[in-house]
């Protein structure tokens, strides 16, 4: 049985740089975005679902599902959040599972999720790593990145869970406050601990 590591972090913490590194590595990672985006494409049972209760505004004029126009909707709104959620988080969690249930060569996965706390699934992975840096420049990471106010920065990490959260379930944290070589460096030492864990 291959183990399952998630791989978590608040946003423009690195975690994708992380995951790249990872699977550049060898090792199969599962990314909870892809696997929303591929739940949500266009025709899907999941995107019709999200109409019939938000309506067309859901959807770019080609069809395809709108996160921009979705994340507006239920700003502030805490209603439409759960209805979101109802419909997409159940989606997501039956496609992760048959993708993570995949024969796998490796000793260990990597389950790469961002809302890993946020949906209480912090108790299914055999271990957590978590993404960290300190909060000003991951502030300043997010402004560049993403074209945002310090304001608009600061309510999109109030709204996910605290880095002493996520640091509290963390049995090896990537330390990503430094250069790009650095974080592949910790991911390679880290790599080889886990390789040594499974087998």
């Amino acid at each position: 049985m291959t183990a399952l590591v998630a791989l978590t972090g608040g946003i423009a913490s690195g975690k994708s740089s992380a995951a790249r590194r990872f699977s550049q590595l060898g090792i199969r990672v599962t990314d909870a975005d892809e696997v929303a985006a591929e739940v949500l494409a266009a025709g899907s049972p999941a995107l019709d679902q999200l109409c019939d209760v938000f309506g067309q505004a859901v959807l770019t004029p080609s069809g395809d599902y709108n996160r921009k126009a979705m994340r507006e909707l239920v700003f502030g709104d805490e209603r439409a959040l759960q209805q979101l959620n109802a419909i997409v988080h159940p989606a997501v969690r039956e496609r992760t599972q048959a993708l993570l249930a995949e024969p796998h060569d490796k000793p260990y996965q990597i389950w790469s999720i961002p809302l890993l706390l946020e949906t209480g699934q912090q108790g299914i992975p055999d271990r957590i790593v978590v993404v960290d840096l300190p909060e000003a420049l991951q502030i300043q990471r997010v402004i560049a990145r993403d074209h945002v106010t310090e304001a608009s920065a600061r309510r999109t990490l109030s709204a996910q869970a605290s880095r002493k959260a996520r640091l509290a379930v963390a049995d090896y944290v990537i330390h990503n406050d430094s250069s790009l070589e650095a974080l592949d460096s910790q991911v390679d030492y880290l790599h080889q601990t886990l390789m040594d864990d499974f087998t």
